[in-house]
């Protein structure tokens, strides 16, 4: 029997030290609800759970974008639809002014209502804006038609939804023939089908512009639906890697503390053993 080193002791040392760290593990785990809460927990799991949340981030944000995207489309569909009711209400009165019921007088003030519902359908091609953003023509200053708009709607920078270009105004609704006729000290001329072929032209015109805006929007949303899929299911994937158990981690930290209870008894009756060379002496 040796009593210069306490192998037993030892050996029992060992065994409770590395209770301890796996005691340690799961009081963390336990604590932080995480599985993983460093690399060296699961260095392959943490890499793919880190993957995973970036992915679910870009699809977050993605949705996002969808839906600030179909605000702005809503708010240029909104607007148009006052552009229709302004073109609907010309129409009217331009076959208003062309019969012979209607005086020459009468005829001149509804020039004067046209004029003034045309500037305003450009003033809403003006200041329809979507943060900053000019909806209906190229800028609050300019008539040009639009650039089209982009909208990325998914994680890839492919994943784009496109509008086609817009130039919802008198320019691009192709209304230069009533401008002519009812524009500011102008000598009246006529009401005569030109005119109402050319409301009824932009307003196929308009009409074609909306339906873009309304397929657009439906594209967007079914995107954004599966996209709100996709990230409920990343994220799931996510927590069955990185989150933890609780219900098998806490058995395991019983286990453990169980263990080291044990360690601590095998410790106690190493160091008793060694009491017995005494008795050698005795």
């Amino acid at each position: 029997m040796r009593i210069n080193t306490n192998v037993s002791s030892l050996t029992a040392q060992e065994a409770a030290t590395n209770v301890n760290n796996a005691l340690s593990a799961s009081l963390e785990k336990l604590s932080s609800g995480l599985k993983i809460n460093k690399a060296a927990d699961d260095a392959s799991g943490l890499a793919i759970a880190d993957k995973l949340r970036t992915q679910a981030t870009s699809v977050n944000q993605a949705v996002d974008n969808g839906n600030s995207a179909v605000s702005l489309l809503q708010i240029a569909d909104k607007s148009m639809a006052e552009q229709s009711n302004i073109l609907d209400t010309v129409k009217a009165k331009l076959i208003q002014a062309n019969t012979d019921t209607t005086s020459v007088d009468g005829r001149e003030s509804i020039k004067n209502d046209i004029r003034k519902l045309l500037e305003q359908l450009d003033n809403i091609a003006q200041q329809t804006n979507y943060n900053g953003t000019t909806l209906l023509q190229n800028a609050h200053d300019n008539m040009d038609a639009t650039s089209g708009l982009s909208f990325q709607v998914g994680e890839n920078a492919t994943d784009t939804i496109t509008v086609s270009t817009i130039q919802s105004n008198t320019s691009g609704l192709s209304l230069s023939v009533i401008i002519n006729n009812v524009s500011a000290g102008a000598t009246f001329t006529s009401y005569d089908s030109i005119a109402q072929t050319a409301v009824d032209d932009a307003i196929t015109q308009l009409n074609k512009y909306r339906s873009e805006i309304g397929s657009t929007q439906n594209q967007i949303e079914s995107a954004v639906r599966n996209l709100m899929t996709q990230a409920t299911n990343i994220t799931a994937a996510e927590s069955i890697i990185r989150d933890v158990d609780y219900a098998e981690e806490s058995a395991n930290f019983n286990k453990q503390n169980i263990i080291a209870q044990a360690g601590s008894y095998a410790i106690s009756q190493a160091n008793n053993v060694q009491q017995n060379v005494l008795k050698l002496l005795q």
